[in-house]
């Protein structure tokens, strides 16, 4: 507080700016590498799309002139300066525009133009629509900003990239009519995104690819799935959730020698866990019941307790405040749905984690 006082004593009106501006640089830290002396807002920077994702976006982009066509503080154009040697950014918003020309200085040149209307003819053209409103998450993707399928008419005969939520639904993507490939990203543990590169950015074959930032590794649906459906062997493996988000789960086992314990479950086993990948040695199998699986964790002098479900209608929260764990030892709970309709059962893996 004594720091705004000295502020507001300095700087008079402008110290609220100058207050926002310095908050938005910290928490922009953690985001956006070099942004210390950005210009930001609090939602530009919400929408802004961290450094590592843009940077491996900007991978795939090497070597080709690009049109940011949304490019707002210039997040996107800074990770892409160094790949593409042809870089233009665009933005209605005369304000963000100001920021990223101070953000990225002369060296890419800025423009105010209507996404749907276009300023360039032979750029890849990116386009990271709002999916926000006065706060509000908007899921349809024809209620973003611009709308995506006014995205997708308006350039398709382009080569054209869109940043998307990791939650859209792919479904409705194709209805659409995008026919070209799906990458689900992810970074320190959780989905970052989905984008959409056109048919003539994807590469022939592939609809649907899993983008793991933390391990570099990249798995697409062109790949074999040939897994088995098996019992729990020595460890459980919980996908990372670009696998899962983009449907990969099964080409994935494949490539890792693991397989599933329900096919329609996404926890997959192994007698050896894939490399650098977190997994939970089972240490116990029971039928799912809270009493059952207090006992069995009082027996392993449970303490510390992860619980991961998928399949069954449990709220690991909840169920971690019932069973009250109160002992030394740190332990993970699997619990999941096996088999199907009659013969459908719940089934909680008592584990070690690995780390």
């Amino acid at each position: 507080m004594s720091e705004v006082a000295a502020l507001r004593r300095r700087f008079g009106g402008r110290a609220p700016v100058l207050v926002e501006t310095t908050l938005l640089r910290r928490r922009a830290r953690a985001k956006l590498a070099g942004a210390d002396e950005w210009l930001l807002t609090d939602e530009a920077l919400q929408q802004a799309t961290t450094t590592a994702v843009a940077a491996h976006r900007a991978t795939r982009l090497a070597g080709r002139a690009v049109h940011d066509a949304t490019c707002s503080v210039g997040a996107e154009l800074a990770a892409l300066r160094d790949a593409a040697p042809n870089l233009v950014g665009s933005d209605l918003d005369p304000v963000r525009l100001m920021m990223a020309r101070h953000n990225l200085g002369a060296h890419v040149p800025v423009c105010r133009a209507d996404a749907l209307r276009p300023i360039t003819r032979d750029a890849v053209v990116l386009v990271d629509p709002a999916r926000r409103s006065g706060g509000t998450r908007r899921f349809d993707p024809r209620a973003y900003t611009p709308p995506l399928d006014a995205v997708l008419q308006v350039y398709r005969e382009r080569d054209l990239v869109v940043k998307c939520a990791p939650g859209i639904d792919f479904a409705a993507i194709g209805e659409l009519g995008f026919d070209g490939e799906i990458e689900v990203t992810s970074l320190g543990g959780s989905v970052r995104e989905a984008c959409l590169w056109s048919h003539g950015l994807a590469q022939p074959g592939i609809r649907r690819r899993a983008s793991l930032l933390d391990t570099g590794e990249q798995l697409t649906d062109a790949e074999p799935d040939d897994c088995g459906v098996a019992a729990a062997g020595r460890w459980i493996v919980d996908p990372d959730g670009a696998v899962v988000r983009a449907g990969l789960v099964r080409q994935y086992a494949a490539r890792h020698g693991l397989w599933q314990l329900d096919p329609d479950i996404a926890y997959l086993s192994g007698d050896a866990l894939p490399d650098g990948v977190r997994g939970f040695a089972v240490i116990d199998t029971l039928a799912f019941s809270e009493k059952k699986l207090r006992q069995a964790l009082s027996a392993l002098d449970c303490g510390a307790l992860e619980i991961l479900v998928r399949g069954v209608a449990v709220d690991p929260d909840a169920l971690r405040r019932r069973l009250k764990p109160r002992g030394t030892q740190s332990l993970s709970v699997v619990i999941t749905r096996l088999g199907a309709g009659a013969s459908s059962r719940a089934v909680a893996f008592v584990c070690r984690p690995s780390r």
